[in-house]
Parts: C-alpha cells; sequence; structure tokens
C-alpha cells in the first residue's frame, strides 16, 4: 500500500456506491476522517458513478474514499474505477475503497489484488483490522490548514 503523499490537497470525498443505500458508514468515516483533521465531502449514499467523477472533478480532493456495506463493493467498485481513472482529472488523485467487497466473508480477500490493479491506491478489509489501516492511511495525509 502506498501512503499519500504530502502536499495542499486536504478534502476528502466519502461517498457510497451507486447500490448501496447504508448511510452510517458514511457518517463514521466523516467523523472519523474529520477527527484526523482534514475536511470532509460526505456525497451520501446511492451515488450514481457519474454525479461522484463530476463532483470529484469540481472538487478536486486530496483523497477520495468509497465505502460499501451491501456486499457488492468489488462489482460496483471496480465499474467505479474505471470511470475515476479515465477521467485525466482524476487520474493521480488517491482513490481507496473499503467495507463489504463482496457476501464470501473470508474469501472477499481475493477482491483485494484485483482492486488494486485497477486503479485503486488501498483497499481496506471489512473488520478491526481494515479500520485502523485506513486510519492510519487517513492520518498519514496532509491537515487542513488552521484559518487565521
Amino acid at each position: 500500500m502506498n501512503l499519500p503523499v504530502p502536499g495542499n490537497r486536504e478534502l476528502v470525498v466519502v461517498s457510497g456506491l451507486s447500490s448501496d443505500s447504508h448511510t452510517w458508514n458514511l457518517v463514521f468515516l466523516q467523523l472519523l476522517i474529520e477527527e484526523l483533521g482534514h475536511e470532509v465531502v460526505n456525497l451520501g449514499p446511492c451515488v450514481p458513478d457519474g454525479l461522484l467523477v463530476s463532483e470529484c472533478r469540481r472538487l478536486s480532493p486530496g483523497l477520495v474514499v468509497i465505502s460499501s456495506v451491501n456486499g457488492h463493493g468489488y462489482q460496483d467498485g471496480m465499474r467505479l474505477i474505471e470511470r475515476m481513472r479515465d477521467s485525466e482529472e482524476l487520474s493521480g488523485i488517491p482513490v481507496v475503497i473499503g467495507g463489504k467487497l463482496g457476501t464470501g466473508g473470508r474469501r472477499n480477500a481475493r477482491y483485494v489484488d484485483p482492486l488494486v490493479a485497477a486503479g485503486y491506491t488501498a483497499v481496506f478489509e471489512e473488520g478491526a483490522a481494515g479500520l485502523e489501516e485506513f486510519r492510519r492511511f487517513a492520518g498519514a495525509l496532509p491537515k487542513r490548514r488552521a484559518v487565521s
């Protein structure tokens, strides 16, 4: 896993996938990322791929965080990252995905390598270990500047 390179990008976009209507995970991630000192735009659940791509073009975030709870993270995530990486403006922005990547329990680990190969910067598996990895990853991002 490659940690983000410090720079001037401080905004983090959090989003659910187009088929995932869960919200608690997105609120949790927003609060966690804000606690780590970052500004967050939470696009919410059931975000169509095209809307996520257009919002990321408009906002130019330093990180995009995709969360899945419904077990379709791999399927929806593969389609989304192809659209994200096809956009020249978004090709260098770190995009991570985590949560329930499939419905196979421990077999979901088989999705990590294909997701990274498709263009995700990192993939965080469901559970406490994945959450701690994500916390370290997000903590390595540059903090937002204090307003004077």
